[in-house]
């Protein structure tokens, strides 16, 4: 992972594209969310730390498309929440970051101090899920498929 940052993402989503998001219903890559991480979980995340954040609902907003998905965790199984629905805690950044954290191209941490990941609401929650996210193996879960 990186440990130099700018004050800014690589990529910003342009405006033009942004106005079209924002008029996308949020409920289907909410709900393909959640099947995808039902699938995903059990196979990626550990069972304690799901099980800490079991009741907890969450919502990843990406700050530069205007978007965001909203899900609660139950256990190991992950629901789609409605948009609109109130969350303990949102998790914001850009596009670009979001995926530079997938990639694992640099850490959360990073993001966090340099005030491009935003934790709003229940922040323990917030850190756990992060902390959850961050202990991932990516590369053991691709060589396991099959």
């Amino acid at each position: 992972m990186s440990s130099t940052i700018v004050n800014r993402p690589p990529f910003v989503v342009p405006p033009f594209l942004q106005a079209l998001l924002a008029r996308l219903p949020p409920q289907p890559p909410a709900i393909a969310f959640a099947a995808a991480m039902r699938v995903l979980a059990p196979r990626l995340l550990d069972r304690e730390g799901l099980a800490a954040l079991s009741g907890k609902s969450f919502r990843i907003h990406a700050n530069d498309a205007g978007i965001g998905i909203a899900f609660r965790i139950d256990g190991s199984r992950f629901t789609a929440l409605h948009g609109g629905d109130p969350v303990d805690t949102t998790l914001r950044a850009h596009v670009a970051d979001f995926v530079l954290l997938a990639l694992r191209r640099i850490d959360p941490d990073t993001l966090f101090f340099a005030r491009r990941l935003a934790i709003e609401g229940d922040t323990e929650a917030g850190l756990l899920l992060k902390n959850l996210l961050d202990a991932v193996d990516f590369r053991a879960f691709a060589s396991h498929r099959g």
